[in-house]
């Protein structure tokens, strides 16, 4: 494969979940990277979420880069079909890591390593660490509750609405994935369908 057109750093859960929209967003954000020549960048697993999505891009032709700490290689069961796979030393390494590879950032339904490396994500962003798209796919209503806690914080003004602009969240992948590469200035809208 050449040289992908734009590279998404997906966090999910290393288990399927309750609901089987949560495996089938997974497969229809790997098969969007893979179909519109894309890379995924992930945690390198192949079990839950963090297989089908690396499995699904794959599938679709796309490339897949996986980073995984050593004390996780038997507990998530590192993924050896990706196109390339990075086994280091730590967490810290893994995101940074990660981070490097992507041109924007996209949180599926997870738990709570998910949810770290996602408000990592969005706190580098707002401190300037980065000026990446990031975005949040909720997933039969998944994220609901959390959407609605940020706003109180907001509400409650420790938060600012310009931190809340910083995220793109929608329920629609077709609508999400094309913002997020737009968002990122790899591709303007009336390109994107033709790569």
């Amino acid at each position: 494969m050449s040289d992908p057109h734009f590279s998404l750093c997906v966090y999910c859960g290393s288990r399927p979940g309750s609901q089987p929209e949560f495996t089938e967003a997974a497969r229809a954000v790997g098969e969007w990277i893979g179909r519109h020549g894309g890379q995924l960048v992930y945690g390198g697993g192949c079990n839950g979420l963090m297989g089908t999505v690396a499995q699904a891009t794959l599938d679709a032709g796309g490339r897949v880069v996986g980073v995984i700490p050593k004390a996780l290689v038997d507990k998530e069961w590192a993924n050896h079909a990706c196109t390339e796979l990075h086994v280091v030393e730590t967490m810290h390494e893994r995101k940074r890591l990660m981070a490097e590879h992507a041109d924007a950032f996209l949180a599926l339904p997870g738990g709570i390593g998910t949810f770290e490396e996602f408000f990592e994500v969005w706190t580098w962003r707002q401190l300037g660490y980065h000026d990446k798209p990031v975005g949040l796919l909720n997933v039969a209503g998944y994220y609901d509750g959390l959407m609605q806690f940020l706003h109180s914080t907001v509400e409650q003004q420790f938060m600012g609405t310009w931190q809340m602009d910083l995220i793109r969240m929608d329920t629609d992948l077709q609508r999400l994935l094309p913002g997020l590469v737009q968002d990122a200035g790899l591709a303007p809208a009336a390109q994107l369908e033709a790569i």
